[in-house]
């Protein structure tokens, strides 16, 4: 995990959305997409960023991905700026 990864992730209003959405439970991309008016392609670029940076995870269950929310990552950052601020 980089810390630019993260904030690079974190950056857009999309890929925040969906974070908010796995914070209330695990989810399809079939499922969060019907949150947002964005095409299949583009929900599965930000689901990509979203996994590269370590704050999601994915799960196949049969021919689907269900999505989690991947807290370690945030308990390192959180951790990082911390001590970061600390200084």
């Amino acid at each position: 995990m980089t810390l630019s990864k993260t904030f690079n992730a974190l950056s857009d209003p999309t890929r925040q959305g969906i974070l908010e959405l796995l914070k209330k439970k695990d989810m399809t991309a079939g499922e969060i997409g019907k949150h947002f008016n964005i095409t299949l392609p583009s929900l599965s670029h930000h689901l990509n960023i979203l996994k590269t940076a370590d704050l999601i995870s994915g799960l196949r269950q049969g021919q689907t991905i269900v999505y989690s929310l991947n807290l370690s990552v945030f308990e390192e950052v959180s951790k990082s700026l911390i001590k970061f601020f600390k200084k």
